[in-house]
């Protein structure tokens, strides 16, 4: 395995910053970015800057460019498409065009919201039809990495993301902060999904990195629960009551967005490259429980 130079944006997210920690463990060289806070050790990047896009991307000589930067909530960019897209798809034509001038390749973090969500769990090979505007940024935007980068380009469709992060946004970090204040947390038990543990993604994407890996793969858990079992198995995990989690239906929650409810995605291609299996539910919350900070 080759010393590879490594830029990530948007890595003081949940997936960016265990990218960080895989590149590190692997001795690669990377250098991470962040917009919306000051984070030690990142450069601070507007990813809407194509100027300073650019000449990070010159600068750090990167070979290989991980883009995690994002607008991910999918309620806002219902309410603002406009404003969203510009960092959602505009910021991803950005840094592909950064990559192209240098020769690297670009990484490229999708969702399975790219789906409707009536027949999952899904393959890559299933057409995409999105059903609100932060899936259609992502199908927009992987039509950029292709038609930018067609032959330097890795989509990596990722799905129930969770694990540490600086900002505890994520599913299970919000559920363990609710439950162990004594709260309640309500919860859809008609979503269904593929669970993946950050770890492990961060891993993966590297292990396709390193074994030159190009074109669209799912990277996902291993086990498709509903969002409330899912709940209750971390609710156990980090020994706490399962009494205040509350099964409620998509709808009662009366978000803007439509989710996608019979969703969820199948990694084998992405397993078949790596030459393993990703985590599943239990595996994955065991080991978040031992490495939580």
């Amino acid at each position: 395995m080759s010393r590879q130079r490594a830029l990530v944006l948007g890595a003081s997210g949940l997936v960016g910053s265990h990218l960080l920690r895989a590149a590190a463990e692997r001795g690669h060289l990377v250098v991470g970015t962040s917009h919306a806070q000051d984070v030690p050790g990142l450069v601070p990047l507007d990813v809407r800057d194509g100027d300073a896009v650019r000449k990070l991307v010159r600068d750090t000589g990167a070979d290989i460019v991980f883009h995690a930067a994002a607008s991910p909530n999918v309620d806002a960019c219902e309410a603002d498409p406009e404003g969203t897209a510009a960092v959602n798809v505009g910021g991803v034509r950005t840094a592909a065009e950064a990559a192209r001038e240098v020769g690297a390749r670009m990484v490229f973090f999708s969702s399975d919201y790219v789906f409707d969500g009536e027949r999952g769990p899904y393959v890559e090979t299933d057409p995409v039809n999105p059903i609100q505007e932060y899936g259609r940024q992502k199908v927009a935007a992987e039509a950029v990495c292709r038609e930018v980068l067609p032959d330097a380009h890795l989509i990596l469709r990722v799905t129930v993301v969770y694990g540490w992060e600086r900002q505890g946004k994520n599913f299970v970090a919000r559920l363990v902060r609710t439950l162990s204040e004594g709260g309640a947390m309500r919860v859809p038990a008609d979503q269904f999904g593929s669970p993946t543990l950050a770890d492990d993604l961060g891993d993966a994407a590297w292990e396709l990195v390193d074994r030159d890996a190009r074109g669209t793969f799912h990277v996902a858990g291993r086990d498709r629960v509903d969002r409330l079992a899912f709940a209750r198995a971390a609710a156990r995990a980090f020994g706490l009551p399962e009494g205040g989690i509350q099964g409620v239906t998509t709808a009662e929650l009366g978000q803007r967005a439509p989710r996608p409810l019979n969703a969820g995605m199948r990694s084998g291609r992405a397993e078949a490259v790596i030459g393993r299996p990703m985590l599943g539910v239990d595996a994955g919350l065991s080991v978040l429980r031992s490495r939580w900070r």
